[in-house]
């Protein structure tokens, strides 16, 4: 049996403003020719379809129009988790509709195992699917369990226990999976990645991964990698575009999994040619660096984040005439003698929040120092947020 593995797709998700809209019709053209030309049985999605819990109607249709595509009418049945971007009544809305054509979508935590008869086998494909386990959806509360590393036990034997659930009546004579979408304590993310819950309480040990699945299909964490320590092979796929800057350089893909009763999977990754390569450029001759760059049509189908060494302000003309010469030219931070290395080079850590968004703002608007109201109404918000 071949799966095909993937996840955070994040439709309807902007770059500076900018729509990819035609990035994503361009995956999913690519993801029906991959799922054509390697004879996929079953395609797996760990979460975050959208990229808010209110996705545009464009995305929202494309997503349903590719969806009945990629199944071809209940033969290559689907199998959706709702991550945490995604809102999970919206995104399971039309399931008992969409179910006929073999695509199951899941918002909440349930103990009730996917199980699904393909017709080419006679075995069955068993999924142990998790979708993103917040304490709302799951409708339980670990704040009273004391300090941070005892709700992190808390939360990591609830976890284990779900799957324990989920499992616990698998066949060997048939094809065993998990899937969610969570964070596993030791992996790797970007910055593209919205924190689950701050201060990192809301992770799970690799080693209560569930044992008695031959593959676990895990969705958040953008760059495609293994887990270590997992008892059985677990693997994030990664987002199959490029969703910031400090995703730059990485080739995106998809995971194959080949599996069968009993055995052991093994696992291919296809690499996508869809979407936008995202690049940094770092002109440290000043603009005429740029515009030699741009004369020579350097990265002329990327999104680029420009970082130019100057020795004054450039004017609201300059800005426009970059920009108008290359529309994928979406940030311009300028590098002034006194300023030394920018802060996106920094380590964060030991940089004041108030101090970032500062630095951003001047980013964002070519040198402004933002006013000191408006530095407050930032933290007053950050601080609501935390509240919440």
């Amino acid at each position: 049996m071949r799966l095909l593995h993937t996840a955070d797709w994040h439709l309807g998700r902007t770059l500076e403003g900018r729509d990819r809209l035609q990035e994503h019709e361009q995956f999913f053209q690519e993801l029906e020719e991959i799922v054509v030309d390697q004879k996929i049985d079953a395609i797996l999605m760990a979460g975050d379809v959208f990229d808010s819990v209110n996705p545009p109607a464009k995305a929202e249709e494309l997503f349903y129009e590719s969806m009945s595509r990629l199944s071809d009418n209940g033969k290559r049945p689907i199998i959706i988790i709702a991550g945490n971007h995604d809102h999970p009544d919206r995104l399971s809305a039309a399931r008992s509709l969409i179910k006929k054509q073999g695509i199951y979508i899941l918002g909440y935590p349930t103990t009730e195992t996917v199980s699904i008869k393909l017709k080419n086998f006679d075995y069955r494909l068993n999924i142990a699917a998790l979708p993103y386990p917040s304490e709302s959806r799951l409708k339980e509360s670990f704040v009273e369990t004391g300090d941070e590393e005892t709700l992190r036990e808390a939360y990591d034997e609830r976890i284990k226990g779900i799957f324990e659930e989920l499992t616990k009546d698998f066949s060997m004579d048939d094809v065993n999976v998990a899937m969610s979408h969570l964070f596993v304590a030791g992996g790797s993310g970007s910055e593209s990645e919205r924190p689950i819950e701050v201060g990192g309480a809301y992770t799970i040990r690799a080693t209560n991964l569930p044992a008695n699945v031959q593959y676990t299909a895990l969705g958040h964490l953008h760059r495609p990698q293994d887990v270590k320590r997992a008892p059985k092979l677990a693997r994030y796929s990664g987002s199959p575009l490029a969703l910031s800057f400090s995703e730059s350089g990485y080739t995106k893909s998809v995971t194959i999994v080949n599996v069968e009763p009993k055995g052991e999977p093994v696992v291919e990754e296809i690499y996508l040619q869809s979407g936008k390569p995202l690049v940094r450029w770092k002109a440290r001759n000043g603009l005429s660096e740029v515009f030699q760059w741009i004369e020579e049509k350097r990265d002329e189908n990327a999104w680029i984040e420009l970082e130019v060494h100057m020795e004054h302000t450039p004017s609201m003309e300059e800005i426009h005439q970059l920009k108008k010469e290359y529309p994928g030219l979406l940030t311009i931070r300028p590098i002034f003698p006194d300023e030394g290395t920018p802060y996106e080079s920094e380590d964060r850590k030991h940089v004041p929040i108030d101090e970032m968004f500062k630095r951003f703002y001047e980013r964002q608007t070519g040198g402004a120092v933002p006013e000191q109201e408006v530095v407050e109404l930032f933290l007053e918000l950050i601080n609501e947020e935390g509240e919440q």
